[in-house]
Parts: C-alpha cells; sequence; structure tokens
C-alpha cells in the first residue's frame, strides 16, 4: 500500500469531498478509522499491521484536508479499536457519532457497509461514503477516484433495469464458477459513488450494480482464482447446494479462514447465515484494475462478484456477521438466458 503523502491525495482527496459526497459549509463531516488493537498486534504478522496503520493515517491526513479546505465544516477525526471482521458492528459509541454527523467517509480495515450502524445512519440522513481497505493510490490521477462517476452512474443504472427485470441469473467463468440462482422479486441496486443527496450511502470507489439473490435459490459453484482475494494464492472453489455453500475446497491459508468462519459441519445459526449466497454485483468502473484488493476489483468494468454472508442491507432477509464478496474475472452473465457479459465483455 505505502505510507500516504499528501501532495499526492489531495487533489483526489477534495474531488471527493465536493463531487461525490457534496459536502457543503457548515456541515459535519466524521471520518473514520479503525487502527488494530492489542490483540491483533500478537496474532496479525508485520505486514499485515503495517497495512492497517498506513489506513488508519490515510483517514486522519483525509480529515486533515477536509479542515483546512472547509474550515466552517466541523470536521471530526475518529479511530475506533478494529473489530476484525466485515459486516460486525462497530460499538454504540461509533454509531452514534455516525448518526450525528452530515456526512460519514469511512477509510477502515474491516467493511461498515453491512452493519447495523450504517444503516441506522444512512435512515437518519447522513451521507456515507464506504471505503473498506481503500488505498492512498486510488487518489491519484487516472486511478478509480478520478474516473467520470456520471457516466458511471449512467451504465450502473442501465444494468441495474436489467437485475431487476430478471428471474433467474446464471455466472460461468473460465476458471471453472457456474452457478445459477433466482433474482423473482429482487430489485436491482445502484452504487454510482454520487451522494449529495441526504441518506445516499456507496462504496468508494464506485461502480457497480448488485442485487440479492433469492435466499434457497443457488446451486453450482464459484471458483475465485488465485490473485482475486487478498493473499489468495490458490484457487478457492465454493459449493452451493440449496443457497448455501456445502463445501469448500482450495484456497490454501484463505480457504482455511474461511473454512473457520462457516463450520461447515456446524448446524449453528450463526454458522449457516455466513454461508448464505448474499450479492450478485457487476462491477461498471472502467478506471478500476487491481485484482487483489476487493473494494477495487469489484468494480471493475466487465467482472461479476458474488458474495457469501448478510443481504439484508441489499434487499435480502439474511441477516449475519459477515458480508464477503469474491470476484469472478472474464466471467458470462445470463439474465433469463439472456447473455448480458460475455468473457467479460458487456453485451447490453
Amino acid at each position: 500500500m505505502g505510507w500516504p503523502e499528501r501532495k499526492l491525495i489531495e487533489e483526489g482527496v477534495l474531488s471527493m469531498l465536493s463531487v461525490n459526497m457534496g459536502l457543503k459549509e457548515g456541515e459535519r463531516l466524521l471520518v473514520v478509522a479503525d487502527p488494530p488493537t492489542l490483540a491483533h498486534w500478537q496474532d496479525k504478522g508485520a505486514s499485515a499491521l503495517k497495512v492497517q496503520l498506513e489506513r488508519s493515517m490515510l483517514s486522519r491526513m483525509v480529515a486533515e484536508i477536509a479542515e483546512g479546505a472547509f474550515p466552517d465544516s466541523v470536521v471530526e477525526f475518529y479511530a475506533y479499536p478494529s473489530v476484525g471482521q466485515s459486516g460486525r458492528e462497530p460499538g454504540e459509541i461509533v454509531a452514534a457519532k455516525m448518526l450525528q454527523a452530515d456526512v460519514l467517509i469511512a477509510i477502515v480495515n474491516h467493511s461498515l457497509s453491512h452493519t447495523n450502524a450504517r444503516a441506522g445512519a444512512t435512515k437518519a440522513g447522513t451521507r456515507i461514503a464506504s471505503m473498506p481497505g481503500f488505498e492512498a493510490r486510488m487518489f491519484h490521477p487516472g486511478g478509480p477516484m478520478s474516473v467520470d462517476y456520471e457516466q458511471v452512474a449512467l451504465d450502473t443504472q442501465k444494468l441495474a433495469r436489467l437485475v431487476t427485470a430478471a428471474e433467474t441469473a446464471t455466472v460461468r467463468s473460465p476458471g471453472g464458477t457456474d452457478i445459477t440462482f433466482s433474482l423473482a422479486g429482487r430489485e436491482g441496486g445502484v452504487d454510482t459513488g454520487l451522494c449529495s443527496e441526504k441518506a445516499a450511502w456507496s462504496n468508494l470507489p464506485a461502480g457497480e450494480t448488485y442485487a440479492a439473490p433469492v435466499e434457497g435459490t443457488a446451486e453450482g459453484m464459484i471458483v475465485v482464482p488465485a490473485g482475486w482475494y487478498p493473499d489468495l494464492i490458490e484457487d478457492m472453489i465454493l459449493h452451493f447446494e440449496q443457497g448455501l455453500v456445502v463445501r469448500l475446497e482450495g484456497g490454501g491459508k484463505v480457504g482455511d479462514e474461511f473454512r473457520g468462519l462457516l463450520q461447515l459441519g456446524s448446524e449453528e445459526e450463526v454458522h449457516k447465515l455466513r454461508r448464505n449466497l448474499a450479492e450478485l454485483g457487476i462491477g461498471t468502473n472502467p478506471n478500476a484494475k487491481q485484482p487483489d484488493n476487493v473494494l477495487e476489483a469489484e468494480k471493475i468494468r466487465g467482472t461479476v462478484h458474488l458474495a457469501i454472508g448478510d443481504s439484508s442491507h441489499m434487499g435480502g432477509t439474511v441477516v449475519a456477521d459477515l458480508h464477503e464478496d469474491f470476484v469472478i474475472p472474464e466471467p458470462d452473465l445470463l439474465l433469463d438466458g439472456r447473455l448480458v457479459i460475455e468473457g467479460g465483455e458487456w453485451r447490453i
């Protein structure tokens, strides 16, 4: 990732605040970070700790830039102990601060998107940029934040209309992914990156259409290729029956981590909920490139991503303490049998 340099990111940060978030003088801006806890200092390797610390420093630098550029706004930087897992609640203090902000920038290591804290803040009207795994280079010229977000919005909305109209979806890939599920009654959502309206929220960098598959309908398998998930050095295969992961092969250490999270032999509710096929996503950002950063990879134009765990924050019914996305490169995507993406190329 690299330690952030203010001169390289300042223009991108100011563009985010004005173009993406529509920050106005006098508004309350909250910027949050989740540095590692003492337990993480003991459990994690030096390289993982370095990345987490760099991201937390980037978050603080963004707050400093905002404070200088918007002197009439109330800018607060708040660091809370990392919760260690995307989708896990950040705690009452953070949730309360989120409710009081007009704009929230969450440059964090573990996502707040699929939490009640984020949903509550959205309901209260807070405009939110959820940026888990964000890297400083994404603010650089030519990076995924410097895209034409108006065009991204048009493309994303067009795909969302197709997803909303579809009854079924099939995803296939050269790597072996072959999975089919129902979308009946599910609305295609949009992540355009434009959050100037009250209660708007988005991932940044943005650019995806998404929907929650109907629970219990997914049949087939997802093959996550090596290099397309952090630290994944061998393919990881997730087999689905009746909407749930029933077997997980390969993946090396990453696979072991997910086998631990999913506990495939367990009937406990917490583990079963984590196994749910939670999301179909379609990337729409032409400047997104990096495959092993999930935040960016899932936005790559021409990719599809599929997630497990919580779907309740995107139109589904499953409430889980986990939401993890897996990006599929060069996919075929069929909606009601119609080829919408072929080998990573749009056919719309």
